[in-house]
């Protein structure tokens, strides 16, 4: 089994393992395999140490993965939240960010229904 960047790859297509790794999808591992002069339809345990070597230098070197991103995202929520954007306190509230209607839909921002009382005649 191969790791990169901190992420045990499962033994699939190469270009369907790299999106195992936070911050690779499926057209940035197309280019990867590319740049790596890998066949992304290879399976992962076939490919030789060289070629892991090769696509752990080129992540490493030029994408933003894992750790350094999810931090990277933690902090620019953060700064939303501190300058009080409206973007900030949507985060802040837990209400859906980019403009979705709540009156019907949102659960999974939302969490899970809390239902009010009727009042009794």
């Amino acid at each position: 089994m191969a790791r990169i960047a901190g992420v045990d790859l499962p033994n699939k297509h190469v270009h369907v393992s790299l999106t195992y790794i936070y911050g690779i999808g499926r057209s940035s591992a197309d280019k990867i395999c590319k740049r790596a002069n890998v066949d992304p339809t290879k399976m992962m345990n076939d490919l030789s140490t060289d070629e892991v070597n090769e696509l752990r230098k080129l992540i490493e070197s030029e994408y933003k993965v894992e750790g350094r991103l999810r931090s990277e995202i933690g902090l620019n929520i953060k700064r939303l939240m501190d300058i009080g954007s409206y973007r900030g306190l949507r985060h802040r509230k837990g209400l859906p960010v980019r403009g979705q209607r709540t009156r019907t839909n949102s659960r999974t921002r939302k969490g899970k229904k809390k239902t009010v009382a009727a009042k009794k005649k």
